[in-house]
């Protein structure tokens, strides 16, 4: 019988915009799978196939980068701004041009695909817009496209054009051009809130301050908008805002991946940890995969510090071949570092070669909780090292910091804590194994009668990941678990199917079967919750695609003077 051909298959082909885990600036990129066995092969074959293609266009220059995974590898195409399209052909062919070499197909026609990618090539060259991305790279300003438009510098110092309606570079006032400081800030957990505590740092500090996060949009008091904003469409909302003095711009790690850098000019970036989480998307199969894709971020550096955790021994690793300055964050002063920020003797410090400058106590910082929280003084310190790499005050760091968290809409669902009518309720974002091990200590601070954890998971994790989200959940020590359906977030799942999952994996663990209950939604979840407790139970809240309702609740409950034991009120 004959050898059946391999399966080769790409998918996710996409532009990319900036700098990004293969490519120090734009190109395109897709994944291709093949059998385990013969991933070199394929990088080979394609790479063949890529520079005859590459020849065949009039892109002689362009350069080819691979990265391989169990099972395939993720192949991309450098490319001018002005044909990213383009390069995205050039990228399937040439894959589809390495299956037929691997077996797996006919071989592409190299003639007709090369004439319609000239072709291509051709209606989308736009030399105005390279030329004005080359003038703003000579003068040391950025240059920002995307969203139908293209602006030179940042912030205050931003201009910005419809990419129709380009001038030539000699047309533009380039005096009236400069950046603004910006932090990138990426990481698996705790992005967010270090994101806000170092906008209120600089706020503290009297600037105007734009920032990015997984919420919203927001410059100075204004919010642009709402929702999940932390890939490169929030951070060019903030970029060109012409009142931002400031930007402190939230990067998740599927922003990075799918389009690559939003900026290639910053003046510090933070890497709050890395931890296992959405494995299996673009090629990212384990955690030293996220690590490297997290990282990208030291790509816009230009003199300032990449801001690492020092507690993160994947992160410890990789910072020497980072090739950039790195300043460190840590709660565990025994590291000795000599730029940064740490924990010592109670209080948080900043770390300037053997001296350290005590900024406040950690008992002061709010969102610590007296010390409890030790993953917000984690994130404080992270946020504390990005305001000493923008040269901000320590009065303004401690201002921040004692103030923080005085209002919940400073940082809404993160480590939100209430008695509501005599039960104690903690709401929070974790959705991965780390957050809820990270809340762990905070948990086991607050004393309670019971403790019940509402639970649940989106559809794009592995079974892997989610089962290990039921063993995090269990070390809490509940006495009761609350599975919640989540809808929105399915992501290609069946209904029903991640809770069947959290359940048997709670149940093979030791959970008893009567602890366990499901409830269809959120809303539901939450209700059910306070249907359970009595006066002194803690619930802990997981709380993700319903979180204003959650909030809404704990509100309507207060005011309607509810108490442990009777019905709830509807609404």
């Amino acid at each position: 019988m004959a050898e059946a051909p391999p399966r080769v298959a790409w998918r996710e082909s996409r532009r990319l915009t900036g700098p990004n885990l293969l490519l120090d600036g734009p190109g395109a990129v897709l994944e291709a799978t093949c059998p385990h066995d013969r991933e070199d092969e394929l990088i080979g074959h394609w790479g063949r196939q890529a520079h005859l293609m590459l020849e065949a266009v009039g892109w002689r220059e362009a350069g080819l980068s691979s990265r391989r995974f169990t099972g395939g590898a993720s192949l991309a195409v450098a490319a001018p701004v002005d044909g990213l399209y383009a390069a995205t052909l050039v990228n399937e062919w040439a894959c589809e041009a390495a299956a037929a070499d691997l077996g797996a197909g006919a071989l592409p026609p190299l003639e007709s695909a090369a004439a319609a990618i000239r072709r291509e090539i051709a209606a989308d060259r736009n030399p105005t817009l390279v030329a004005l991305g080359q003038a703003a790279a000579e003068r040391g300003v950025a240059c920002i496209i995307g969203d139908r438009r293209v602006s030179v510098g940042l912030g205050k110092g931003a201009i910005s054009w419809h990419e129709y309606e380009l001038p030539e570079p000699e047309e533009v006032d380039w005096q009236a051009v400069h950046d603004v400081p910006v932090v990138l800030v990426t990481g698996t957990n705790g992005k967010s809130t270090t994101v806000r505590l170092l906008a209120a740092i600089a706020r503290a500090a009297g600037k105007v301050v734009g920032l990015s996060s997984s919420d919203w949009v927001r410059v100075g008091d204004e919010i642009l908008d709402r929702g999940d904003f932390s890939g490169p469409g929030g951070a060019r909302l903030v970029l060109r805002d012409p009142r931002v003095e400031v930007a402190v711009l939230e990067l998740a790690r599927g922003g990075i991946l799918r389009r690559g850098l939003p900026v290639t000019r910053a003046d510090a970036a933070i890497v709050t940890n890395v931890a296992a989480d959405h494995l299996g998307e673009y090629g990212i199969l384990d955690v030293d995969g996220v690590a490297d894709a997290k990282l990208v971020v030291a790509k816009a550096l230009r003199g300032g510090p990449l801001i690492l955790n020092a507690d993160d021994p994947r992160l410890v690793e990789r910072a020497a071949a980072s090739g950039v300055p790195v300043a460190w964050f840590t709660m565990a002063p025994a590291h000795g570092i000599h730029e940064g920020a740490a924990l010592e003797r109670g209080s948080l410090v900043l770390r300037r070669g053997a001296v350290s400058e005590p900024i406040l106590p950690a008992t002061e910082v709010r969102i610590g909780m007296g010390g409890a929280a030790r993953h917000n003084l984690a994130n404080a310190l992270a946020a504390l090292a990005g305001a000493a790499a923008l040269g901000l005050p320590p009065s303004a760091m401690a201002e921040a910091l004692r103030g923080f968290g005085s209002d919940e809409a400073d940082n809404p669902g993160r480590g939100l804590y209430r008695e509501v009518c005599g039960v104690k309720v903690l709401v929070d974002f974790a959705h991965n194994p780390h957050g809820v091990a990270a809340l762990g200590h905070l948990v086991a601070a607050i004393p309670a009668a019971r403790r019940l954890v509402l639970l649940g998971q989106a559809g794009d994790r592995t079974d892997a990941e989610i089962r290990a989200l039921a063993a995090a959940v269990w070390s809490l020590r509940p006495d009761r678990v609350v599975i919640k359906e989540m809808e929105s977030y399915l992501r290609g799942r069946d209904p029903g199917e991640i809770p069947a999952l959290l359940r048997q994996e709670l149940a093979r663990i030791g959970a008893p079967l009567d602890a366990i209950v499901f409830a269809d939604s959120e809303t539901a979840a939450v209700r059910g919750a306070f249907t359970w407790a009595a006066a002194g139970d803690l619930l802990v809240l997981l709380s993700h695609a319903a979180r204003a309702r959650t909030l809404a609740l704990l509100d309507h409950l207060a005011a309607a003077g509810w108490r442990p034991g009777d019905p709830l009120p509807e609404g």
